[in-house]
């Protein structure tokens, strides 16, 4: 069943997100993930304003994001990210 690795947070660090960026792209792309949603425009419908930085990622399998997310090419980029940024990061089965 399709997989999807969902952040919402705040970048609290402009400059060093940048660097995380093609860090967290490549890794993406070496474990066939997809960007379905990079930033954007999030208007809230109904309850409280998410965070300013929502980015969604698909995957084949439940397993295949965790095999992503525990990845040597991500865990070197997660540190850059946890600092460039304060949020939430949660896998959804779909």
């Amino acid at each position: 069943m399709t997989a999807y690795i969902i952040f919402q947070g705040d970048v609290t660090d402009p400059d060093r997100y940048e660097t995380y960026k093609p860090l967290a792209a490549q890794s993406v792309a070496e474990h066939d993930g997809r960007y379905l949603v990079r930033g954007g425009l999030c208007v809230p419908l109904e309850g409280a304003a998410p965070r300013s930085r929502t980015v969604i990622l698909e995957f084949d399998s439940t397993d295949a994001a965790t095999r992503w997310y525990e990845s040597a090419s991500y865990s070197s980029a997660r540190p850059i990210r946890q600092a460039a940024s304060e949020g939430s990061m949660y896998l959804v089965e779909g």
